[in-house]
């Protein structure tokens, strides 16, 4: 009888049986290659479009249960986080595995706040785009660029080198952030003002104009510390599992960091909560709700903002997001699109076309309008996902250069093309279908 924690299979081509090893609830994949159907096989594989259902590393960072709505940093629930913590502590959590005593903290925020300001010449690479280029790009870009200005990064195996590069990092994503949207609407810069929090100094070097000391709203910078802690981390989505692939490569975190952004500018990603307050705003009023829903259950197009790709039952930010939106409308005053947000989550939460499918709100779906009441434009959303991501990023990529089991990333592929044609002279060859038209 075999061990309890194997898998047997019988491969019906040869009526070969194997045991694999179970491990985690998990079989290596490399296990299967010893499945084969002839001496010269190269072995079987596994196709998982998408990772649906591959797990690529081990980590201790974030666990995720979809189906029992829960999402925990280092083992501590997101709601005591949210209610209790402060941005750069859950940024000092989940680099370090422990929350920080109060020595640590200091020291910690010291370290960030020494390196909030970015080298002059940079400010020169932001002035070079174009007036509307998007602040996300210009975001990812100026990463890369500073990889230029610190080459003892590349020295990722040197504890102390690697720290002072999270510091530089977690430091100056802000700065980068803001300098990007005040080129965008023609301002000069604000520069950092390391007298205020993480949150007060970014919204200082968003929104100061003429005075001389600029005061957050503490209702506003409390606000934005929640956010920042709910979009920290989130497991191996699309721009953390693009962080470790290029880590692999043993890639400065500058340039990784850029990648990672990268891929959170794309509309499925970092764009999503943009998406909800687009439709919220195509809705236009209460009274237009329920032909719109109708409409979505029709099959016409998407409900933004509702359901997830892990999450199966309420996504447990967007149930803290939920107060905190009307702790800033207390403040900002009330968003029309609040009334339709919340029609459309009773209906989505009663109906059963919603309720069988499991589309429940999501952290994007009041997220939007929380940075629209407090004066951030639409194209700055994603940069504001990407700041507090930052630290989740980083702590991914340290757990992967820790891993002596991780090597480059190099996915396999079913390879489905010609093999070995003969090349065909010009005056023979007939016309090729067009890669464009996806022929």
């Amino acid at each position: 009888m075999m061990g309890a924690n194997t898998l047997s299979i019988t491969d019906n081509r040869t009526g070969k049986e194997y045991d694999l090893p179970i491990e985690n609830g998990t079989i290596k994949a490399m296990d299967l290659r010893k499945i084969k159907a002839s001496a010269d096989d190269f072995g079987l594989m596994t196709y998982d479009p998408a990772f649906m259902n591959t797990a690529s590393c081990k980590s201790r960072i974030t666990f995720i249960d979809g189906d029992k709505g829960i999402l925990e940093y280092r083992g501590y629930p997101i709601d005591q986080l949210a209610e209790k913590s402060t941005y750069l502590e859950v940024a000092y959590l989940l680099l370090n595995g422990e929350l920080p005593t109060e020595t640590q903290l200091n020291d910690w925020k010291r370290n960030i706040t020494y390196h909030t300001f970015i080298n002059e010449n940079i400010k020169k690479v932001i002035d070079g785009f174009h007036y509307n280029a998007h602040p996300m790009g210009m975001f990812e870009a100026t990463l890369g660029a500073l990889s230029t200005f610190y080459p003892d990064a590349k020295d990722i195996f040197n504890n102390e080198l690697r720290c002072k590069q999270i510091y530089r990092l977690i430091a100056k994503v802000p700065t980068i952030a803001a300098f990007a949207f005040r080129h965008r609407i023609g301002m000069q810069y604000a520069y950092p003002d390391n007298d205020l929090s993480y949150e007060g100094n970014f919204l200082n070097m968003m929104f100061k104009t003429t005075e001389l000391k600029y005061q957050p709203n503490p209702v506003l910078e409390r606000a934005l510390s929640v956010l920042f802690i709910l979009h920290a981390d989130h497991e191996q989505n699309c721009s953390t599992n693009a962080m470790r692939s290029i880590g692999s490569a043993h890639t400065d975190p500058f340039s990784a960091l850029g990648g990672a952004a990268a891929a959170l500018y794309g509309p499925l990603h970092g764009g999503a909560n943009e998406m909800v307050l687009r439709m919220l705003k195509e809705i236009g009023s209460l009274d237009k709700v329920p032909d719109y829903v109708k409409r979505v259950k029709a099959g016409e197009f998407r409900l933004m903002g509702f359901g997830h790709r892990v999450y199966k039952n309420y996504d447990p930010r967007a149930r803290i997001i939920k107060q905190v939106a009307s702790e800033v409308f207390e403040v900002t005053g009330k968003d029309p699109l609040l009334d339709i947000a919340l029609e459309l989550e009773r209906i989505a939460l009663e109906d059963e076309y919603f309720v069988t499918r499991k589309l429940y709100p999501n952290v994007d779906f009041y997220s939007g309008i929380i940075y629209q009441a407090m004066r951030f434009p639409l194209d700055m959303f994603p940069v504001l996902f990407a700041i507090p991501r930052t630290s989740g990023w980083l702590a991914q990529w340290v757990e992967l250069l820790e891993d002596s089991e991780q090597k480059i990333a190099r996915p396999r592929q079913v390879y489905l093309g010609y093999r070995s044609r003969d090349y065909v002279p010009m005056d023979q060859r007939r016309p090729a279908g067009s890669i464009a038209a996806g022929s």
